[in-house]
């Protein structure tokens, strides 16, 4: 029986700990009883800071400091990486094989070591982020571990998200932002698709990070009856924000729309059929998001530049993944 288990990455930034949330979820489905351990080689990870309350009751335990393998000269016989510690299961996330030597010390006698940097040097390695991890869950676990929708254990999470959202209408989540301006469908085509949605009887629900707050004037004014959660609370939960809150609303949509963005991981992280609007098809295949239910559309398969997807298409793309769930 599996009762430890290390995962091992360098460490992660904001959007690879979105990414990988859907692989935390697996892992403690796989391993219910188990001690999770996640080490942060370089230090540093989101899942010690921002995502901390997001992944409550998924990892037990982060490790940043001592002996990890991010130096050189931890590969040294006898170095004793990790403070000694062993585990009965080792999950190598990174693909460097001098940390991964490194990383294959921590397996206890008769334990599990899985490599991402050994599994990198077949020819079926996937190109995909999440199917990556998906292949060594799923080694892990004697092919019974899955990638899945992360349940917050947060209960006032789940209660604002409800308490935003209440049961009835079919909510349909549109996230226009994005980090560079190259990465984003353009507004207008969002607020037409918002109006294509209340057409249809659904709801449109935006979101909006702190530094869009002129866009999301402009949707206020131009989509009456839309829905504003983050910004908007009526919920008494107010200690309830950011990625958390975002996670947690996810869950109560039909539907959601991303640019290739924070944001649409989230929305995937948190359960929400996902389409993913993308400038270009290898980054799209490389950095999908792990939605259960997702659809995607490349611009540079319609001609150049984000405004090059055409707004039918999008909408067809969504309705289909909203039919595909009804």
């Amino acid at each position: 029986m599996v009762q430890t288990v290390l995962i091992y990455s360098m460490g992660e930034v904001i959007g690879d700990g979105l990414i990988k949330l859907p692989f935390i979820a697996g892992l403690r489905a796989a391993f219910p009883q188990a001690r999770i351990t996640w080490c942060a080689a370089k230090g540093t990870t989101v899942y010690d800071g921002p995502l901390k309350r997001v992944v409550a009751g998924y990892v037990d335990e982060v490790l940043k400091d001592g002996v990890t393998g991010a130096a050189a000269l931890d590969v040294l016989p006898w170095v004793k990486p990790f403070g000694g510690r062993t585990f009965d299961l080792v999950i190598d996330t990174q693909e460097n094989l001098r940390r991964s030597l490194v990383a294959r010390r921590a397996v206890a006698r008769g334990g599990r070591f899985v490599s991402a940097a050994m599994q990198a040097r077949k020819p079926d390695w996937p190109p995909a982020v999440v199917d990556r991890l998906a292949r060594l869950l799923s080694l892990a676990s004697d092919g019974q571990g899955a990638l899945r929708p992360l349940a917050l254990n947060e209960t006032e999470a789940v209660s604002a998200a409800r308490a935003l959202l209440p049961d009835g209408p079919a909510y349909v989540g549109l996230a226009p932002g994005a980090g560079g301006q190259e990465k984003r469908w353009p507004l207008e085509s969002y607020l037409d698709l918002a109006r294509a949605q209340q057409a249809a009887g659904r709801t449109p629900v935006f979101f909006f990070g702190p530094d869009e707050a002129a866009d999301a004037a402009i949707a206020r004014a131009q989509v009456p009856g839309a829905l504003f959660p983050e910004a908007d609370r009526t919920d008494g939960f107010t200690g309830v924000k950011g990625p958390i809150l975002a996670i947690a609303l996810a869950g109560r949509l039909a539907a959601a729309v991303a640019n290739d963005a924070g944001p649409g991981h989230m929305l995937a992280a948190g359960g929400a059929p996902l389409l993913s609007l993308q400038l270009n098809r290898r980054k799209a295949v490389k950095f999908k998001p792990a939605a259960q239910r997702l659809e995607m559309l490349c611009a540079e398969d319609y001609g150049e530049g984000m405004a090059a997807l055409p707004p039918d298409a999008v909408k067809a793309a969504l309705d289909t993944l909203i039919a595909g769930v009804s």
